[in-house]
This record gives C-alpha cells, structure tokens and sequence, in this order.
C-alpha cells in the first residue's frame, strides 16, 4: 500500500522535473539511477531514500523541503485529504505556470495585474 507522504513527495518530484523541462530519463540520468525508479518514485510506489532525496533536489535546483510542501499537521493522510485540489496535476495549469514564467518579468507583472483585476470582476 502506498503511503500518503510518498505519493505527496513523488508528484512534487514530477511537478518539479516537469516544471524545469526535463524528462524522467534526464533526471535519472543526473541522479544516476534508471528511469523506471524516477517512475516508481513518481507515483509513490516507491519510497525515496534521505540521500536520493538529496540528490533529486540538487538536480531539481529546489531544497528538500520543496518535496514535503503542502504536508501539514500529524497526519499526512488528513492533510492529503485537506488539500483543495491537486492544482498541479491539471497538465493544463502546469503549463500555464510554466508559460507565465517563461514571460520577461514586465509584462508578467502587468499580466499578473490583469488576472487579478479579470478573477475579481468574475
């Protein structure tokens, strides 16, 4: 059975590889380890070592704590359960995210204003 913190840490791990561009087999690769274990890493069916861990968020270019946002209080179960959404498994809001940032500082600021004012009249 999965473990509700292993499958938190794993779609952190995915959101994040995705989120800088890179495939499983580039992440493997700079881990050292096959891409079937980013995999199985991924979907939780598999826990991730302190040490891979480690590795995994130099080559991410996030800290370790990045993989365990979003957990709170004892349970890692409730706090699953209390999330409003998984917000990032929509591929369609990751890519948005990652478009936005990919925008000159500018005129994401004027777009982020503009969102803002659009969110608020709806």
């Amino acid at each position: 059975m999965k473990h509700p913190v292993d499958v938190h840490v794993g779609k952190r791990i995915r959101h994040r590889r995705w989120m800088v561009g890179m495939t499983q087999q580039q992440l493997a690769e700079q881990v050292g380890i096959k891409f079937q274990q980013i995999q199985k890493y991924e979907t939780g069916m598999n826990r991730v070592s302190a040490s891979r861990l480690w590795d995994i968020s130099e080559s991410l270019s996030v800290p370790i704590s990045f993989f365990f946002e979003g957990l709170e209080g004892d349970s890692a179960m409730a706090s699953e359960k209390a999330l409003p959404g998984d917000i990032l498994a929509d591929k369609e809001a990751l890519e948005l995210v990652r478009s936005y940032y990919s925008i000159p500082e500018n005129q994401r600021r004027q777009l982020f204003e503009l969102a803002r004012v659009l969110s608020d009249a709806a």
